[in-house]
């Protein structure tokens, strides 16, 4: 796995919410070269996933940049993306190594008892949370605490097994975050406001890029050693 700290999320919700056109934001998240990029793209169609996906792994190439889906292996796997990402109600681990062994895959974990299920399996990387409220989730698990992710993290990383706080994790908390994981998840925090969309797609972009180069500058300051 990559050694930059930041994991970002394109979610097609928070895009739309915002009035943001997903390829532009997507393309100027890759621009901006996080270690990772998550597409979440929850309810839309098999054929509008490929299609975005097909984009995201030319950019994701270009830059150097993981491309994971949300949920769907079968089509990280047609798509032709690093690997997936799974929740505790979707495909288990078992299944995506054995169904598609070329892909990595990410486990979402909320709890401790989640967190030490997930590593015995040794997925390519665990994420934990939420650490702090985050609104972009319509039902998001309740919050686990900065302290319970400081206890968990050392018992994944002994075990070779990189960790990814997610979760409310803004400009301003990321540098306490990243300083106890591998890996910090933004989704929110590197999306301009709402109506942001009507300035034009070049101002966009280049407000995507910025919050999200400030952003993972904030977190390489102070990642574990």
């Amino acid at each position: 796995m990559p050694g930059d700290p930041l994991y970002a999320i394109l979610d097609a919700d928070a895009c739309a919410l915002r009035g943001l056109p997903l390829p532009t934001v997507g393309e100027a998240l890759c621009r901006a070269e996080p270690a990772i990029l998550q597409l979440r793209a929850k309810g839309r169609s098999a054929h509008e996933i490929l299609e975005w996906l097909s984009q995201l792994r030319v950019w994701t190439r270009l830059h150097g940049t993981l491309l994971f889906m949300n949920d769907r292996a079968d089509l990280a796997e047609l798509a032709g993306c690093d690997g997936v990402h799974v929740g505790q109600q979707d495909q288990p681990i078992a299944s995506v190594r054995r169904h598609f062994p070329r892909l990595r895959v990410g486990v979402s974990t909320h709890s401790k008892e989640e967190f030490e299920r997930a590593i015995a399996e040794r997925p390519d990387y665990v994420a934990f949370g939420p650490v702090f409220a985050t609104g972009s989730k319509r039902e998001s698990e309740p919050v686990t605490g900065l302290d319970e992710l400081t206890r968990l993290a050392p018992r994944a990383r002994g075990l070779g097994v990189p960790v990814v706080a997610i979760g409310g994790i803004d400009l301003a908390r990321a540098p306490l975050v990243a300083s106890q994981v591998d890996y910090v998840a933004a989704i929110a925090a590197l999306l301009p406001p709402k109506g942001a969309g009507g300035a034009g797609e070049a101002s966009l972009a280049a407000a995507v890029f910025d919050l999200t180069r400030a952003y993972a500058a904030a977190c390489r300051r102070t990642q574990p050693s």
